[in-house]
């Protein structure tokens, strides 16, 4: 068998010293989607002002692999204090507002976090290593200049993904609270899908020894050391980019691959360290 390009020492999402090399830059927009983070940049300060420390940009627009009308837009805005309701409450009207002006994204997601709690300790290897290595500065301060550098490591696995067995009931009660419609299963499948796949992907990410955010991508790295649930994960990886609604890929994730893989996780990396707030 010839040797791939990752056998012979290339290490995808990694700089030279084999540290994750952070994924977006604004540089990577794409032309369609550049009035848009200009518009969320104007948006986002005129909302929050004083509130705020600085903002990101996340996902696929920042990393340039975003699709007109299908792709949506994902903020993280570093508070000065915790988040309260009324700042959520502004988050949702941003959102509504950057969503009504432009056909070009499908919806805006938006995270609050304070900075004291980005770059607290306990979040180092999951929220730090979040905004550090997958978050595209749009304004205000960098706080990646406080946070280590970071390498596919088995703490970085366990710490941003060692808490699957937590959010498993949760699942099932938005399962069975769901309406019995295609149309609203079809979100539950897409966030279900994609938090497995980037599940197993952190699961094999120390040996695999690289970083991507495709999915198609992390569930062919899980497969090569696990391919009696290849087939698994790669139906989930397309399901996360094109939904069905269809409720027994729902039960399945709950009832098979989801705790399988929550059980492999803490046996192979341990269980991430508890949050105050829960998972």
């Amino acid at each position: 068998m010839a040797e791939t390009g990752h056998q012979r020492g290339h290490r995808p999402g990694l700089d030279a010293q084999g540290y994750i090399e952070r994924e977006g830059s604004l540089g990577r927009i794409q032309p369609a989607f550049r009035p848009v983070a200009a518009a969320a940049r104007d948006q986002v300060l005129e909302a929050f002002g004083a509130r705020m420390t600085g903002a990101y940009l996340y996902g696929s627009i920042p990393r340039g692999t975003a699709r007109v009308g299908r792709s949506d837009l994902d903020l993280l805005l570093v508070l000065r204090e915790e988040p309260a309701e009324s700042d959520r409450a502004d988050a949702v009207r941003l959102g509504e507002m950057l969503d009504k002006e432009f056909p070009e994204i499908d919806g805006v997601g938006t995270l609050l976090f304070s900075r004291t709690r980005l770059l607290s300790d306990l979040e180092t290897y999951d929220l730090g290593w979040f905004v550090a290595c997958l978050c595209t500065p749009l304004l205000g301060e960098d706080l990646a200049e406080y946070l280590p550098r970071y390498r596919p490591d088995s703490l970085l696995a366990r710490e941003t993904n060692g808490d699957l067995a937590l959010f498993l009931p949760r699942w099932r009660e938005r399962i069975a609270a769901a309406d019995d419609t295609d149309e609203a299963r079809r979100p539950l499948v897409r966030f279900m899908s994609r938090h497995l796949v980037r599940t197993g992907f952190t699961l094999v990410m120390p040996r695999w020894n690289g970083w991507t955010s495709d999915l198609r991508d992390m569930a062919e790295a899980f497969g090569t050391y696990y391919p009696e649930r290849a087939a698994q994960l790669r139906k989930a990886a397309v399901l996360g980019y094109e939904p069905t609604g269809d409720p027994a890929v729902l039960h399945s994730y709950v009832d098979d691959l989801g705790p399988w893989l929550a059980e492999e996780y803490a046996r192979v990396h341990g269980v991430k360290a508890p949050r105050p707030d829960g998972p």
